[in-house]
């Protein structure tokens, strides 16, 4: 479906025409009805009543199709006037408007055929008045005033934006407002400054004219009040009479402004006389002024429609190829004024010579420029949160530079908004940190400079720390994912300055071996078979074991072997174990042999009974012989247990050997069984017979992983570890080692204990080296170069990510690449070619004799010659090539002179002479010559001078150091290799040699400054310097361990170390120190004190010795001994005796007993067994027994045995004992031996304790079954003594200022890990600065304006001239005052001159005349301001010129004073308060004060002025009265107020005592006086408490004094009345008292 639409002008035809052939009638007839139909207004009012409707705007078209079947409507209230909305029924429908119509519904693409323009507000308006009031709305002003902003709303066509009716915009949108409320300040008057003193008077003689004046500082705004007159004219009168013979009259040569500047016209007509040719001067003077604002206008003439397209070399073919100035002519008025302004003869003004009215000038040459060049590309290329819009540059040249006053150029670069929304701009970069892959970790770092001396580092492990590095990279769009390890190309850091960069640094840990703590061995077991499952051969092995009670890591394998065997004869791993069951059975009772039944169980080498085939021999019988003693048979005990071996093995020279012995208990009687001989008492046995060789398994430590092909988990993972890439093997070596010998054959070790020496391990997976992309070339200059420049180059860098690993691929050996810049265009050689200077041309004779000049063609004048641009090989070129390549112009014009005959001559310039040397001067001479020597104007060396002195060039230069010494320096370091950088590890040097640098200003003979490589080749002072090292807090070496801290059991034994030397220099700091300053760093381990080292050992007991009397058998009681030593506890075999001193005394065995040999017939008994134990908890009540059997029963019954039971009570710590663990304290946190900080494990010690204290055995708890529910080692954490770690210094920044003696360069560095525990601490310095060589800084100055000068006249029409200089100053000026230098080293003056003003016209008044004083300076910035606040940012100042009336005849003439306004920045905001002075004669001063003490006139608000004069009202009538400062009626002094009740002053009376100072008399002054002179106020002043106030007023006190007094005299009256009051009984009354009299008459003391 498509449209096409015709649109005219607005009151032409518009039609709508759809493609497919249909007619829209009915929407041309509704636009034509609307588009020429009289809007309705939107208020229909009705006569009769106050009651209106008033109608809204017209809603959009809605239909459901696009096209004439839309509705619109809108909203009709019924308003009273007043404006307040009310029912409809009040307002008559029949005049109702319609809320309905049909419309056109724009379909929805017609829109964009259309839209709205707006052009910007327009200022804010004053609405003056309301809408029913005439007042004025400024009378009511508190902060603002209403006003109105309007703006232009058109509707157009978006193609060619040309404007259609608003109607056809409506359809779409509705009409935007053209008009908006807004706030205008309150009214703001003029505000001046207050008057200067008088001038001195206009004549020296009689009656003359005096003034002053002031300027303006703030120009009135929003319909403030005018500026005030701001000149002040008075008369004034000399004494000195004017002599009677001097003029009235004074005469003034006046002259006018200089014509334009003519050529001679070929048609010039022949003047004669005195009549003067056409002036440029216009006879009506200078004297309307208006008020008007300083504003830039454009340049009205010469206007040149520039059309914007590109400029380029072929367009510049139009522009000259060379150029050449034409002279002519310019001429003035003259004439001869009088005081009173009137004109007269010319000859009352000259009397030698006349003035000068004509002279040669060059003709003016407008600024030609090229055209615009194109817009250059928008600086904001995409869309950022930065709303802020781009701008976009394009620039026209100069082609034709200025002459003689022409049009000055214009701006030669125009800078507009572009890309203002950004919305169809796409997103801007985001930049983002990266980091690489973090490096190896490292322990040497957290390590003292001492104790990297002291350390092996090449085995350390534990904690240490990692580094990484951190490049800037684009982020690609939000939509594309991205993982961490997606490379991106680096670019420049600064793109991501703003955000924090990721952390560099970071904690890690190297594995240690493993510190194993291991059980006691046990003893040596049974000989066994090596694989009791299948037994082979009559070789075993007897093995021992311990184990591991603490590792300090995961992995098991590197502790030391666990098991150690011994190779033995017979193995057994089963036997048969007999154990005897019941008594003996005798075979004839109650004596002699039986037999006793015994249990026979096959049992294995751990006790458990198996069945009975497994033990091959054959079984021990099931019973056994016995034997009971008969009454007179021997009876011998027990057999003791076997002593301790003596040897622990057995060697070919020697063997264990073990022994037992018993004892006879009863001789035998007649007939009886007699006792053993000795030999039979004791028995030997061989022990510990297996050979003194151990065998065990030695393994060494794991080998690497390496691939195994029979083992593949398909990529799985081990122990849920990260994903691995295949599954290899480690494999070690298992060999059998021989005790203290070495490495024997496989066969010597038990194979059942054998190590496992091949685990599977999984592979770690190939590591690539992973590299950015190169980064972005760096830029070339953009810029063309000069020919024999050094070439260019530019860089490019990529970062390693990743290093490779396990064989990965390498890393590339190129990181950072440099090229020269591709051929880069050299700059074009141009130059300037100078032609022929032309003959010196004079004004035309015409126009001399014209205006009265000399005959003769001579005189002043001015020659040209042409200027053109040349190729490097002399080709022509444009000019324009030249102006920008070829430097300064050369002058095109000079002044010349044609001599006259009257003209003094001269000769011609000598030679320079020559020079000898720095400072001094050269010269040259000429001389007059002809009649010109006897001219006496000649001889005027001020006009004519005969020599001229230049100072000789001098290129000696002198080195000045200037400022102060950088910081110490350190070098760069070099690092070789492109890989070093990566992650190089190396120490930041932070002491050691380096340089300070101090900048050298190099200055010529003349003091100026010039360029530092004149004297210097790097413009600086170097010189060595030294930072000191840090030193490390240094310790001494540990000391030997402490003793054990328990001397039983478990304890802790200490070592130290002790401060040596504290910190300097920044090193690391010492540890916390101790009460006495020393720093002690202790370690504390467990260790283990045997509570019994010693033991008591007991041989047997002897026989026992009876002493028998007579030859009677020797039995009953006796006595026998043994002997006792004390030995080290554990030693077998042949052990020496130590002191028994070593040995418990308090378990010392008694040495000798009571022995007791049974008699034939007696009873015989064993001797007692042990102890039943008590309980475990010792209870109270319970008791403990022990027994022994009959080994011989009486021969008799009438004999009885001894008691076989005995029992005691369980008494705790006596005879019963309880046990508990005990823990020793915890050591400190133990490492690895290699390790240096991180995790360890602390540790402490059990014991089993007895009840009463005492320590004993481990084995004695756990034999009791106690379980122990310590812990015994837990994990700790040492904490590193991490460093300060700095990144690089940054490349040194650009210096501060680009010459100068102030400049500097800096460089940063920041923190990338702050020092933990004693780490060496972060340095001060992160900044370094060092000063920038000292460059002379070429400015051009310009000077102030000149004071106006009028050419060969003494009024009229001047000029001020300003000048350009070039000067040289040392950047901190004006400290240091510029110093004039040679133009060339600024640039090109020419340029520069055109581009200021350079001379300004003027005006000299002439005595009499009526005119304006010169621009006052600029007032202080001021902003306007509500409530102290600000609601702009560019302030205003101003400036004025005010009137000077010289002669009172000519204030017709005078001009108006005249002020304006410019914009300027910082301004501040200023208050304005009244200020009064002090009251003199009830007269004061007013003024207005600024805030910042600045007298003015304006500014404050006249109805708070306060008054000047002082009334009281009513007015002080009384005798002795005046009106006081504060307002109200006082009295003279000496005279005291009595005020009436209402507060006024009623009359005065006399102060008493105040003539005579001396005791006053009451009676004559007292209140019956009538007013009079009164003292009283002096008489009260000299009072301590003074009753009357300053204001005349009685003081409050005296008030309450008075009432206090009147209590006290009722209370008297009262308690009289009660003392005197008759009672009952008598009637009589106390006799009448004297009244109490209270005044003081004063005629007899109180």
């Amino acid at each position: 479906m498509g449209w096409t639409m015709i649109l005219k002008d607005d009151f032409e035809v518009i039609a709508w025409t759809r493609r497919a052939g249909n007619h829209l009638g009915l929407f041309l007839l509704l636009s034509l009805f609307f588009f020429f139909s009289p809007v309705q207004s939107d208020v229909v009012f009705h006569r009769e009543h106050q009651f209106s409707w008033k109608a809204g705007q017209w809603g959009q078209c809605i239909g459901e199709e696009c096209g004439s079947g839309g509705i619109q409507t809108r909203t009709i209230w019924c308003v009273h006037t007043e404006g307040w909305t009310t029912h409809h029924s009040h307002c008559q429908h029949t005049v109702k408007p319609e809320s309905q119509r049909q419309c056109f519904k724009v379909c929805d693409w017609h829109q964009d055929l259309f839209e709205w323009e707006l052009s910007d507000w327009g200022s804010c308006l004053l609405v003056p008045f309301f809408s029913n009031e005439l007042k004025l709305r400024s009378a009511e002003c508190v902060t603002a005033q209403h006003g109105i902003q309007r703006r232009q709303v058109h509707c157009v066509r978006t193609s060619n934006r040309t404007t259609v009716t608003l109607r056809i915009c409506e359809f779409f949108s509705q009409k935007p407002p053209v008009e908006q409320a807004c706030l205008v300040p309150c009214p703001q008057d003029c505000v001046v400054s207050d008057f200067t003193s008088w001038s001195g008077c206009s004549r020296t003689c009689g009656a003359g004219l005096q003034h002053r004046t002031r300027h303006v500082l703030a120009t009135p705004m929003y319909g403030g009040a005018h500026c005030p007159n701001l000149t002040e004219t008075r008369t004034c009168t000399r004494s000195v009479n004017c002599p009677a013979g001097e003029g009235e009259y004074q005469y003034t040569l006046r002259v006018g402004a200089w014509s334009e500047c003519r050529l001679p016209h070929h048609k010039d007509a022949l003047l004669s006389g005195r009549t003067t040719v056409d002036f440029s001067t216009s006879s009506d003077e200078n004297n309307t002024v208006t008020l008007h604002t300083l504003t830039s206008h454009p340049h009205s003439h010469h206007h040149h429609n520039h059309h914007h397209h590109h400029h380029n070399t072929h367009s510049l073919n139009k522009y000259h190829m060379s150029w050449e100035l034409e002279v002519g002519y310019q001429t003035r008025q003259v004439r001869c004024t009088r005081s009173d302004g009137k004109n007269a003869m010319l000859s009352l003004c000259t009397k030698d010579s006349s003035p000068l009215t004509f002279q040669a000038c060059v003709m003016p040459k407008d600024c030609h420029i090229s055209e615009w060049s194109s817009w250059r590309p928008c600086s904001k290329t995409c869309r950022s949160a930065d709303l802020s819009p781009g701008y976009r540059l394009r620039s026209r040249i100069m082609t034709q530079i200025p002459v003689g006053g022409g049009r000055r150029c214009p701006v030669l670069e125009e800078k507009e908004a572009c890309n203002i929304m950004g919305d169809l701009l796409p997103n801007c970069p985001r930049y983002m940190w990266r980091t690489t892959d973090w490096g190896d970790c490292r322990v040497l770092p957290l390590l003292s400079q001492q104790a990297r001396r002291l350390v092996n580092t090449s085995v350390l492990c534990g904690e240490g720390i990692q580094t990484r590095k951190t490049y800037c990279v684009q982020v690609p769009d939000d939509s594309a994912p991205h993982h961490r390890k997606e490379v991106s190309r680096p670019v420049n850091t600064r793109l991501c300055a703003a955000m924090e960069p990721p952390s560099t640094v970071q904690s890690c840990s190297i594995p240690c071996q493993n510190h194993c703590l291991l059980t006691q061995w046990t003893s040596w077991g049974a000989c066994l078979h090596d694989n009791c499952k299948e037994p082979q051969g009559k070789k075993g092995f007897r093995q021992r074991r311990r184990e591991v009670s603490w590792e300090s890591s995961s992995s098991p394998d590197t502790c030391p072997h666990l098991v150690e065997s011994i190779p033995c004869e017979d193995p057994a791993c089963y036997v048969w174990q007999v154990q005897q069951e019941g008594s003996c059975v005798l075979e004839k009772p109650p004596c002699g042999p039986g037999t006793a039944v015994q249990n026979v169980t096959c049992v294995s080498s751990e006790g458990e009974v198996v069945p009975v085939g497994r033990c091959g021999d054959d079984p021990p019988p099931t019973e056994e012989a016995c034997e009971v003693a008969c009454a007179a048979d021997c009876v011998v005990g027990s057999w003791s247990s076997w002593s301790p071996c003596s040897h622990s093995c057995a060697t070919r020279s020697s063997e264990g050997r073990q022994s037992r012995a018993r004892t006879v208990m009863a001789i035998p009687g007649k007939d009886g069984k007699e006792c053993p001989t000795a030999a039979a008492l004791e028995e030997w046995r061989v022990c510990n017979d297996h050979p003194c060789v151990v065998f065990y398994w030695e393994a060494s430590a794991w080998g690497p992983c390496i691939p195994d092909s029979s083992m593949d988990l398909n990529g799985t993972s081990l122990l849920d570890g990260p994903p691995t890439c295949a599954v290899g093997v480690q494999i070690r070596k298992v060999t059998c080692t021989k005790m203290n010998v070495g490495p024997v054959i496989n066969k010597r070790c038990s194979d059942s204990s054998r190590p496992d020496t091949v685990r599977p391990c999984v592979l770690p997976c190939n590591k690539d080296c992973i590299v950015t992309p190169f980064s972005e070339w760096t830029a070339c200059p953009s810029a063309c170069v000069p020919e024999n420049a050094t070439a260019a180059t530019q860089s490019r860098y990529r970062t390693i990510i990743q290093r490779s690993a396990d064989g990965g691929q390498e890393c590339p050996d190129t990181l950072y690449e440099e090229r020269e810049c591709e051929s880069l265009p050299v700059c074009p050689v141009f130059r300037w070619r100078t032609h022929k200077w032309h003959s010196c041309t004079l004004v035309p004779e015409s126009v001399q004799r014209g205006l009265g000049g000399p005959g003769e063609a001579c005189g002043n004048g001015l020659e040209t010659r042409g200027v053109s641009c040349v190729g490097e090989s002399d080709d022509s070129a444009n000019m324009t090539e030249c102006l920008r390549w070829a430097g300064p112009l050369p002058p095109q014009f000079r002044e010349c002179r044609v001599a006259c005959k009257d003209d003094c001559t001269l000769s011609a310039w000598s030679q320079y002479s020559e020079c000898t040397g720095c400072g001094t001067s050269t010269s040259r001479q000429r001389s007059l010559t002809g009649r010109s020597k006897k001219k006496e104007h000649c001889s005027n060396e001020g006009l004519y001078p005969l020599e001229e002195t230049e100072a000789c060039p001098c290129d000696e230069f002198l080195s000045q150091p200037s400022g102060n010494w950088s910081a110490c320096i350190l070098p760069a370091p070099s690092l070789s290799g492109s890989l070093q950088a990566w992650m190089s590890q190396r120490e930041v040097k932070e002491c050691g040699q380096g340089r300070r640098y101090r900048a050298v200003a190099c200055v010529d003979q003349r003091g100026h400054l010039v360029n530092p490589t004149l004297c210097t080749d790097s413009g600086y002072m170097v010189e060595i310097c030294h930072i000191p090292c840090p030193l490390d807090c240094k310790l001494s070496n540990w000391s030997a361990w402490s003793p054990c801290s328990a001397s039983c059991g478990g304890g802790l034994k200490i070592r130290s170390k002790w401060l040596r030397e504290k910190a300097f220099n920044g090193g690391r700091p010492c540890p916390k120190l101790d009460l006495k300053n020393q720093a002690q760093v202790y370690e504390a381990v467990p260790c283990h004190s045997v509570c019994s080292q010693y033991e008591w050992r007991m041989e047997p007991w002897s026989i026992c010795t009876i002493n028998s009397v007579d030859d009677l058998p020797a039995c009953g009681e006796g006595v026998q001994s043994r002997k006792i030593r004390c030995v080290k506890k554990g030693a077998s075999g042949e052990v020496s005796s130590v002191e028994d001193s070593l040995c418990d005394q308090e378990e010392l065995p008694p040495r000798a007993q009571v022995c007791f040999l049974a008699c034939p017939n007696d009873c015989v008994v064993t001797p007692w067994g042990p102890w039943i134990s008590c309980f475990l908890q010792c209870d109270e009540g319970t008791a403990r027994n022990r027994s022994r059997q009959v080994l011989r029963p009486p021969a008799s019954d009438s004999s009885v045995c001894p008691e076989l039971l005995q029992s005691e009570p369980c008494i705790l710590n006596s005879t019963c004992f309880t046990f508990q663990h005990q823990v020793s304290e915890w050591s400190t946190c133990q490492l690895s031996e290699n390790a240096i900080c991180g995790q360890g494990s602390r540790l402490r010690i059990l014991d089993c304790v007895r009840s009463d204290g005492k320590i004993v055995e481990l084995q004695k708890c756990e034999q009791l079954g106690l379980t122990n529910r310590w812990r015994l080692s837990e994990r700790c954490v040492v904490g590193c003594p991490v460093s300060c770690m700095l990144s690089d210094w940054s490349p040194w920044a650009e210096c501060s200022h680009t010459c100068g003696s102030q400049a500097l360069t800096a460089r940063t560095r920041r923190i990338l890990q702050e020092a933990h525990e004693e780490g060496r601490p972060c340095p001060n310095q992160l900044t370094q600065t060092k000063p920038c060589p000292i460059k002379p800084c070429y400015i051009w100055l310009l000077s102030d304006w000149s004071q106006c000068t009028v050419e060969g006249a003494e009024c009229g029409e001047g000029l001020r001239r300003r000048n350009l200089s070039c000067v040289v100053h040392w950047g901190d000026w004006p400290e240091s005052p510029p110093q004039p230098v040679d133009p060339e080293l600024c640039g090109d003056k020419v340029r520069r001159r055109i581009q200021q003003q350079m001379e300004q016209p003027c005006f000299v008044p002439c005595p009499g005349d009526c005119h304006l004083t010169e621009w006052s300076s600029w007032s202080s910035c001021q902003l306007t301001c509500l409530e102290g606040r600000s609601f702009e940012t560019t302030g205003r100042q101003a400036r004025s010129r005010a009137v000077i009336i010289q002669v009172r005849e000519n204030q017709g003439s005078c001009p108006h004073q005249v002020f304006e306004t410019q914009p300027c920045k910082e301004g501040k905001c200023h208050s304005y308060q009244w200020r009064t002075g002090g009251w003199s004669n009830n007269e004061r001063v007013v003024w207005c004060q600024r805030s910042d003490a600045v007298n003015v006139t304006g500014g404050c608000f006249p109805q708070k002025r306060p008054t000047t004069v002082r009334h009281c009202h009513p007015p002080c009538a009384k005798p002795f009265s005046h009106c006081t400062p504060s307002g109200v009626c006082g009295c003279e002094r000496g005279y005291t107020e009595v005020m009436t009740t209402h507060g006024f002053l009623d009359y005065c009376t006399r102060t008493p005592g105040v003539d005579n100072h001396k005791k006053a008399d009451v009676k004559t002054n007292s209140g019956r006086l009538k007013p009079g002179p009164s003292q009283a106020r002096d008489l009260f002043n000299e009072w301590t408490l003074r009753p009357v106030g300053p204001d005349g007023r009685v003081k409050l006190w005296v008030y309450a004094v008075t009432a206090l007094g009147f209590i006290v005299i009722l209370f008297i009256v009262t308690l009289t009345f009660l003392v005197c009051k008759p009672s009952k009984t008598t009637k009589t009354c106390p006799p009448p008292q004297k009244p109490l009299t209270l005044a003081y008459d004063g005629d007899m003391d109180m």
